[in-house]
């Protein structure tokens, strides 16, 4: 018999050791474990660690501090991901250890977009209730 895909989405085993390598990973790059330049000079946030199902995979979501030089911080990352593979591997108790991939976190930058949006006049009158309309 063969498992089925939960529709609700990554079991609570799978988050929890995302958040255990989100864990890990800040403390490596806050205290400067990591001997690149870019890095020491960028102070970076790791927003969110999704696991893949099997554990064998995972994306890094990193944000530079005020979003500066965004591109470098990534390719230091990724330059260093052997490094923070292995200190990750050490620290968080695993069969096999997570491949990480770093990507920047747009999720930030569209929050702002969508932000912008609704304040338009435009998007706001569309918005207004019924009632608002029934003085005119």
């Amino acid at each position: 018999m063969r498992h089925k895909e939960q529709p609700q989405g990554p079991s609570v085993r799978v988050l929890r050791v995302g958040e255990q390598v989100r864990h890990v990973l800040s403390e490596i790059l806050a205290r400067g474990d990591v001997h690149d330049d870019v890095l020491a000079t960028h102070p970076v946030s790791i927003t969110e660690v999704r696991m893949s199902p099997d554990l064998r995979h995972a994306t890094v979501f990193v944000k530079p501090l005020l979003g500066k030089d965004e591109d470098a911080v990534i390719k230091a990352l990724r330059t260093n991901t052997a490094y923070l593979q292995k200190t990750v591997a050490s620290k968080v108790r695993m069969k096999y250890a997570a491949k990480l991939k770093f990507l920047a976190d747009e999720s930030f930058d569209e929050a702002g977009h969508i932000e912008k949006l609704l304040r338009d006049p435009k998007v706001a009158r569309d918005l207004a209730t019924p009632e608002d309309h029934s003085g005119s």
